[in-house]
């Protein structure tokens, strides 16, 4: 079993966001995880760089998670949520309203974080019609923004690779510009000191489409799939303050920055800004099983809940929404996050996490390093006329000595598990910059 396979059995399976000829020549194979590491079909130890894709925050195989799915599976392995319950659904919804940000008090459940902005950008739009704005039917994006791949998620996002392919997407979605200035912020530490006026691109779109048309917002504290754009300082509180002005949603996508990636339990709270709706996944299982949740606040539910008792609040939903396997693993993921500390551990190793990554600077063709919690980012200047080469060449080479990172564009991003001690920050940038100082 321990045998490289050989290429023609790899050959039904079609990878998503993969190369696939590529990697199929030369594949990657993972066949175990423990904690910090994985292991290779070939028996080599992997130092886990990036969560998994940044959802592993409490670490590989954690026993008290992997209890809790096995006993749940032997005991309910399926209930639905259509007009029926179970138990571990409206235990799993109470927990994570305990933890979340003030005036969070309900939770949707979803399978994935494009499933939550999905529902997110429904509730958004039912939002104001039960409201009586039914007029307010405009969505609002930012370039660079990676909100899943469900048709309402790429019309909102904006990363033009994930869009060009699949037509003219949602109508009536626009997006505000991004926050990425290498001219004035390149190496900053933690978040930018210039560009909080970035924000106030917003009020041209509202100039441009008027604000009664304008339901809501949707950006990522941090946006971390185009390569970890860190906001610049103020820049969150002031464009929730033009979003409050116009009566328009905010909706924080935390798919990552939930579940303690800044060293806090939500990004709302690391930057002290309330969103109106909170869109999670990944995390909140520790990857272990797909799930993802929708947080919402008081009185945007109860604009729902106004008709005869009878009927149906919000006529949208998924088969396996809180599916008790799911639930079960999430109860025991914020367990564990409570035992260990873990929705604050980023916040003590962010300086010493900070020092590592930064120590960086200077190696070949780096432009620019950036921080925020347990995140980091190197980005390189491009190949002329091949983009992204140079960054995905550094993932094979790292992947070769020992370590997981991902490419995303000519950017390295890193997350590595909440659980990981400061000797394994070490090993992880002796690593990369072995990669770097031998690159061409």
């Amino acid at each position: 079993m321990s045998a490289r396979l050989a290429t023609n059995d790899l050959e039904a399976y079609w990878m998503p966001f993969t190369a696939n000829r590529q990697y199929k020549k030369a594949p990657r194979l993972l066949v175990s995880a423990e904690r910090t590491h994985y292991t290779t079909d070939d028996g080599r130890r992997v130092l886990d760089g990036t969560s998994g894709l940044w959802c592993v925050n409490a670490g590989h195989c954690r026993p008290k998670i992997v209890e809790a799915i096995r006993a749940q599976v032997g005991e309910l392995d399926f209930a639905g949520s259509f007009q029926i319950g179970h138990p571990k659904a409206f235990e799993c919804a109470s927990k994570l309203v305990n933890i979340a940000p003030p005036g969070f008090d309900h939770v949707f459940f979803t399978n994935s974080g494009s499933e939550s902005v999905e529902s997110a950008l429904k509730m958004a739009l039912a939002y104001h019609r039960a409201k009586g704005n039914a007029s307010k039917v405009r969505l609002i994006g930012r370039e660079r923004g990676y909100h899943g791949v469900n048709f309402g998620g790429m019309s909102v996002g904006g990363i033009a690779n994930n869009r060009k392919m699949f037509g003219t997407l949602l109508s009536g979605v626009d997006h505000i510009r991004h926050t990425h200035d290498l001219a004035r912020n390149a190496f900053s530490r933690g978040e930018p000191e210039h560009g909080a006026e970035f924000a106030d691109d917003l009020e041209r779109l509202v100039a441009l489409h008027d604000a009664s048309t304008i339901a809501a917002v949707i950006v990522e504290p941090v946006a971390c799939s185009t390569g970890v754009l860190t906001p610049p300082k103020g820049y969150l509180k002031r464009l929730a303050a033009i979003c409050a002005k116009h009566d328009i949603l905010l909706i924080f996508d935390e798919v990552i920055t939930a579940f303690g990636r800044l060293g806090t339990p939500f990004g709302a709270d690391y930057f002290d800004v309330s969103p109106d709706l909170i869109t999670t996944a990944k995390g909140l299982t520790n990857g272990t099983i797909p799930m993802g949740a929708v947080f919402v606040k008081k009185e945007i539910h109860e604009a729902f809940t106004n008709g005869p008792e009878e009927a149906i609040d919000f006529f949208h939903g998924y088969t396996y929404s809180g599916h008790p396997v799911a639930c079960a693993a999430a109860i025991a993921t914020l367990e564990t996050y409570k035992e260990e500390g873990l929705l604050t551990r980023a916040s003590e190793l962010a300086p010493y996490w900070a020092d590592a990554v930064h120590s960086l600077k200077g190696l070949p063709h780096i432009i620019d390093i950036r921080n925020i919690g347990l995140i980091g980012a190197i980005e390189f200047e491009p190949i002329p006329g091949e983009p992204s080469k140079r960054a995905h060449t550094h993932f094979v080479e790292a992947f070769e000595r020992g370590l997981l990172v991902r490419s995303t564009g000519d950017i390295i991003a890193l997350s590595p598990p909440l659980i990981i001690e400061k000797k394994e920050i070490d090993q992880l940038v002796d690593i990369l910059s072995g990669v770097l100082k031998t690159a061409a």
